[in-house]
């Protein structure tokens, strides 16, 4: 179950919220939902290079509130907040709203963010960078800024080879079956000269221990850590040592101690 199931739906309601919030009645919903995917299909064609993790949409009455978590939010604000005003009215003809709001919110740290990563991975596999160099810079960062563990699984026709392949890379732990162990996931696409290139990544950031503010933006808002610090108050390295000792981040090793 845990190979198959999506670990960020798993956990929604638990430890993650939803990246649409509004209500709508039976009659409104298809046509407020396939709205919803024209937005985030637009912005991320629109701003392909704008390093954006997710994009989180509010709807009230008559306004329409689009928060945008980015790396890079410069890009996307522009030179004197022109190139954001820009969007605010192509988004308002595209979905014949009158009141769009924009809001931007900075990830202070993409390396943790599996979107990011994986969208990182798919920009050099279209540079003709190796695959394997790619994902261990992108573990090695990862694992770097904090990360408990990390997997990354590429499948395709992989350094141009004549039959298509999938290759996993993974150190740490990742824990799919733990709902309170906050993994973020992404699946991201990467098109190469030889043909399109699939990336998942999954990243595991630690246990969420108290009670979390299920408001995607309220994770990403935070003012000391970004957007990965708990929302439940608790600050610095929670773990224990319940599973023994030993490196978790050496990629396995040998289990039975010292001896080999």
């Amino acid at each position: 179950m845990g190979q198959k199931t999506n670990p960020v739906g798993a956990r929604l309601g638990i430890i993650r919220g939803w990246d649409s919030n509004w209500y709508a009645h039976k009659k409104d919903y298809a046509v407020k939902l396939i709205e919803d995917d024209k937005i985030r299909n637009y912005l991320n064609a629109r701003i392909n290079k704008g390093g954006i993790s997710k994009i989180v949409i509010e709807r009230t009455l008559n306004k329409l509130i689009v928060t945008i978590h980015t790396s890079k939010p410069g890009i996307i604000i522009g030179k004197g907040g022109g190139e954001v005003d820009r969007i605010k009215e192509e988004l308002k003809k595209l979905t014949g709203k009158e009141d769009v709001q924009i809001n931007i919110l900075e990830i202070r740290r993409p390396e943790l963010d599996a979107t990011i990563v994986a969208d990182t991975i798919a920009r050099q596999l279209e540079n003709r960078i190796n695959y394997k160099r790619a994902i261990k810079m992108a573990i090695a960062s990862a694992l770097r800024m904090g990360a408990e563990g990390i997997k990354v699984k590429v499948g395709g026709r992989l350094g141009g080879a004549e039959i298509a392949r999938s290759e996993e890379i993974k150190q740490g732990r990742t824990p799919l079956h733990t709902l309170r162990m906050d993994i973020d996931y992404a699946n991201v696409f990467a098109l190469t000269v030889y043909g399109k290139i699939g990336i998942k990544v999954w990243i595991c950031k630690g246990e969420v221990l108290g009670k979390r503010d299920l408001n995607p933006n309220v994770l990403a808002g935070g003012k000391n850590d970004g957007p990965d610090r708990p929302a439940g108050g608790f600050g610095g390295d929670r773990r224990d040592d319940r599973r023994g000792g030993g490196n978790r981040r050496d990629g396995g090793g040998h289990r039975g101690g010292g001896r080999r």
